[in-house]
C-alpha cells in the first residue's frame, strides 16, 4: 500500500497524504504547501508517508 501511496503523492501530493493520516493538520499543511509550489508539497507528502507508517498502518 505504501507504493500506491508513494506513486500518488508524486502525482497528486494531498492525495497521498490524505490516505496515510486523512484530513489532519499534515493534510491542510501539505495543500498550502502544493499550492505554494509543487516540489514542496511532494517532499513533505513522501516525509509524511514515511514518518507515518507504523502510525497509521494499511
Amino acid at each position: 500500500m505504501d507504493i500506491i501511496r508513494i506513486i500518488l503523492a508524486l502525482l497528486l501530493p494531498p492525495l497521498g497524504v490524505f490516505l496515510q493520516v486523512g484530513f489532519g493538520a499534515q493534510f491542510w499543511i501539505n495543500i498550502l504547501l502544493t499550492l505554494l509550489g509543487y516540489i514542496p508539497g511532494i517532499i513533505h507528502a513522501l516525509w509524511v508517508i514515511v514518518k507515518y507508517r507504523d502510525r497509521y498502518p494499511a
